[in-house]
């Protein structure tokens, strides 16, 4: 599962919609590789007043500050460069309408987790790009292995 960790100060992703189409952006990142929908979590964090700092001082608010914290458990991705900055160039293309292109700073990361360590409800995932998870693409949820 790709989990999306929002960190936003007040006046920033304030409404429905402003989340909705940057969480609709950031789902097409992950379903443009074969990965089922629901597998995407988007949160967003509100940092209300001066709860954030950088390099020791309290941000402005006139330039907003966005941190952006991803994990990805669903795939990890071959130790190549190339495919390091694709998928980073992926992150900034889904951001900069909403954040870059209104003129927010904005930083993120990316961590890999063990796969092995991951369950939906109660269940292991199936294989990447398998005939089971493929149902689950269709299904857009999870559904019990057994009952396949």
């Amino acid at each position: 599962m790709p989990l999306w960790l929002i960190f936003h100060p007040d006046g920033t992703f304030e409404d429905d919609a402003s989340k909705e189409a940057l969480s609709a952006d950031i789902t097409k990142i992950y379903t443009g590789v074969g990965l089922p929908a629901f597998y995407v979590v988007v949160n967003f964090i509100k940092m209300p007043g001066s709860t954030v700092w950088v390099g020791g001082k309290k941000l402005s608010k006139e330039k907003p500050f966005i941190r952006v914290a991803i994990e990805h458990i669903a795939v990890t991705l071959p130790n190549e460069d190339k495919v390091y900055q694709k998928t980073a160039n992926a992150v900034d293309a889904a951001l900069k309408p909403h954040v870059g292109d209104k003129g927010y700073d904005w930083e993120f990361h990316i961590d890999e987790t063990e796969r092995r360590l991951w369950k939906i409800n109660g269940m292991f995932p199936p294989a990447f790009k398998s005939e089971e998870e493929k149902i689950w693409v269709t299904e857009n949820r999870a559904v019990p292995l057994e009952k396949l």
